[in-house]
């Protein structure tokens, strides 16, 4: 079941003779491996889990046919419920390793060849992603979250009693102390013609509670296509079966008029306790568990480039920063960055921050901010856009259009765990984190928006 660029590693045969499932509630559990002589952590004997890691196939595909979109995106949204429907059952204990593996694959190939034969009848049909239907097992420290049921007391013992504890993540070694980090954040040298300005939307804090496990990027027409709760500010309509006429007809939080689409998924607490969605799709049912945090502050900010003016975006320009699927994709499109307030010269790419007393933890997304001129979205939804080289320059037959800049902070108290929502089987790991954002500015807001950053003026 190996398949060429994705070699199939095997677990252990000391992860293999222990494992187990923790059948702890929410409809998702971590498959643990109580072997204590797998590691050390700290002092600590490190248990192991076992995930599921299978190559994305949306991200091979460069091309598809108008005629053939919907099956695609279809066929891409089945991909994902298959891979979580086999972690469930892989956590359930009803099925296991080679042979559930096997079944994945058979499932795998039916979709992709389907979607292959559907790009074909179009085009070009993708021969590659014919050899992307095998998966593996791939190990990762277990979660520990003793010191978050401990600070929960009587209440948080309870909940776990209830059932609503959840033991999928993260772990320990996902956390690090941000006063041991040094400064890493670099800001090009900005050039003489440079585009100095901001334009900044005031879009609230998510008041209207506007929450659902949908996708319309990545999985258009699909309930629950993300597995992890998205938390939505500036248009009040977004959800998988929008479209570009519906976003332009719905209201929006912003104070200016911004009708855009700001999405990202959710943070928890790893309290224990049951939140609304502890039985529902994208929640519970997902391993995602926990009380859902409300950012403190959501700052919505568009800056220009260093080395020269930008050019307006178009409407319904979809961009999305990061891998939500990054633990088993690796981390060439993940661009999560963490840190905590009066340390964001600290940046942290694929760890937690713990953050001192009085310091908030902090979410910044950067989007791309070159544009290829041409296409509002692509197939694999990223090489329409790309970020600038190193100096700030966009690459050829690329234009720089307004970057996209969001901070969001979090008050977390000093030691306790939270994760971001994630697909199951990526394990709430801090490097899947991410954004989306549609962009639905008219365009009268948005030549506002640019002749204020080539300005040099800050608009608000």
């Amino acid at each position: 079941m190996s398949q060429k660029g994705h070699k199939r590693p095997r677990l252990s045969n000391k992860l293999l003779a222990v494992v187990s499932a923790l059948v702890l509630g929410g409809g998702g559990v971590a498959i643990v491996a109580g072997n204590a002589s797998a590691g050390q952590e700290g002092g600590r004997a490190t248990q192991l889990t076992a995930t599921i890691d299978c190559p994305d196939v949306g991200e091979k595909i460069t091309a598809v046919p108008d005629q053939a979109k919907a099956e695609v995106d279809a066929g891409l949204a089945k991909l994902d419920d298959q891979v979580a429907d086999a972690y469930r059952r892989l956590a359930a204990g009803e099925a296991k390793g080679d042979a559930l593996l096997g079944e994945l694959k058979e499932q795998r190939d039916k979709t992709i060849n389907g979607m292959a034969d559907a790009i074909g009848k179009g085009g070009q049909p993708p021969a590659e992603i014919k050899q992307l239907s095998g998966c593996a097992m791939k190990e990762a420290p277990a979660a520990d979250d003793a010191q978050a049921q401990a600070q929960g007391g009587g209440e948080q013992s309870a909940a776990a009693k209830s059932g609503a504890a959840q033991k999928g993540g993260p772990s320990r070694s996902d956390f690090v102390n941000i006063t041991k980090i040094k400064p890493n954040v670099r800001t090009p040298a900005a050039a003489g013609n440079a585009s100095k300005g901001s334009f900044s939307s005031q879009c609230g804090r998510n008041e209207n509670g506007h929450f659902n496990p949908d996708n319309v990027i990545v999985a258009p027409g699909v309930s629950n296509g993300a597995h992890h709760m998205h938390d939505y500010v500036g248009n009040k309509t977004t959800d998988a079966f929008s479209t570009n006429d519906s976003l332009a007809a719905s209201g929006t939080t912003c104070g200016n008029g911004d009708q855009s689409s700001y999405y990202w998924p959710v943070l928890r607490l790893r309290d224990g306790k049951a939140e609304k969605d502890a039985k529902a799709p994208g929640g519970g049912q997902d391993a995602n568990v926990g009380t859902i945090l409300k950012p403190k502050q959501v700052s919505i900010t568009f800056k220009g480039s260093p080395v020269g003016k930008v050019t307006a975006m178009p409407r319904f320009l979809r961009i999305i920063t990061g891998d939500a699927k990054a633990f088993t994709n690796g981390n060439a499109n993940a661009n999560a960055s963490w840190s905590c307030t009066g340390f964001e010269n600290r940046q942290l790419k694929d760890k937690y921050p713990v953050c001192p007393k009085g310091s908030d933890v902090v979410r910044t997304f950067t989007f791309q901010s070159c544009w290829d001129g041409k296409n509002v979205d692509s197939a694999n939804h990223r090489t329409h856009v790309a970020f600038p080289d190193k100096n700030g320059r966009c690459q050829k037959g690329f234009k720089a259009i307004p970057q996209l800049v969001m901070r969001l902070t979090y008050g977390v108290a000093p030691g306790a765990r939270f994760a971001v929502d994630s697909f199951p089987e990526q394990l709430h790991k801090p490097a899947t984190d991410h954004d989306d954002f549609i962009n639905v500015m008219s365009n009268g807001l948005m030549n506002k928006a640019v002749g204020c950053i080539n300005d040099g003026r800050t608009c608000r």
